[in-house]
This record gives C-alpha cells, structure tokens and sequence, in this order.
C-alpha cells in the first residue's frame, strides 16, 4: 500500500522524486542564471533563517568504472542555507561554491515549490528554463567532446600469418 504525504498531494514517494529533480536543477544552475530568473520571486518572500548560509567541504566519492570500489576523489566547496517561509514551509539550499545568496535563493525556492498554490508559477518561470539551459550546455560540450574524439585501430602487418 502507497502511503500519502496527505490527502490532496502525490504519494510521498512521487513528491520526494519531484522535490529530488527540482533540487538537482537549482544546485547545477549558474548563480548569473538563477539570479536572473527568481530574483522577484525571491525578493519578495519574508523569511526567517534555520540555517544561515555557511560555506564548507564535503567529500566526494567515486566508482571505478562507475560500479568499481569507492574512493575518495577529493573535497569540493560547498554552500548550504535552510529558511522558513511565513507559512511554515522549510526550504534547504546546497550549491557548488562559496555563493552564499545562491544557497539562499534556491532555500527559499525550495519552499516555495512545496506550496501548492506556487508550485506551477515557479516550475514554469525558473525551473523548466533552468532544465532547458542545462540541457543546452550538456549537448554543446558532448559535441565539443565528439568533435575531438580519436579513433584507434590496427592495421595488419605484412609477416602475420594469416
């Protein structure tokens, strides 16, 4: 049995996914990007601050091969912030960096995607551009690494047995 956040919402399950790929999409945007996107949106919200934004490492691990052992491949800055809307609505923020007003504006983004009367608006005016734009750079730098690409073969020496 599939249990429910509540009545009127998705299964937990659906919205923890959905919550994941939001985050995801404002922890990879570009400061510049997300700035200009959400900035009236952001300005707006009254908030109170759970977590002021810090700046520390973490960690990151990696596969051989991708299913290879782990290992520690090295440490990576990052930056985190937690708000509390006026409503009650908590919003945590992790970006790559030092950028402390990022970590805040996807903090308070956050939250403002769990609301339901806000969710549309948001998805639409910063998160579908920011997943277009991503996109956009993930297909522009695999051309650029296919047009680089080398390929390898052998040729057959003339005293080989055949």
């Amino acid at each position: 049995m599939m249990t429910l956040a509540n009545k009127n919402r998705q299964p937990a399950d659906a919205t923890k996914a959905a919550r994941s790929d939001w985050l995801g999409i404002l922890s990879r945007s570009r400061a510049v990007d997300l700035a200009a996107l959400a900035a009236d949106i952001v300005a707006a919200e009254t908030f109170e601050w759970l977590r002021p934004p810090e700046v520390g490492l973490v960690m990151v691990r990696a596969r051989a091969g991708g299913s290879g052992r782990r290992f520690n491949l090295g440490e990576m800055t990052v930056t985190r912030a937690s708000v509390r809307l006026s409503n009650g609505t908590i919003g945590t923020g992790y970006v790559q960096g030092r950028d402390k007003e990022q970590a805040q504006r996807v903090a308070i983004l956050d939250a403002l995607l769990q609301a339901e009367n806000r969710h549309a608006e948001i998805m639409t005016a910063v998160i579908e551009p920011l997943r277009e734009k991503h996109s956009t750079m993930r297909r522009e730098m695999s051309r650029k690494a296919a047009a680089t690409k080398v390929e390898f073969f052998t040729m057959v020496r003339g005293e080989n047995p055949q």
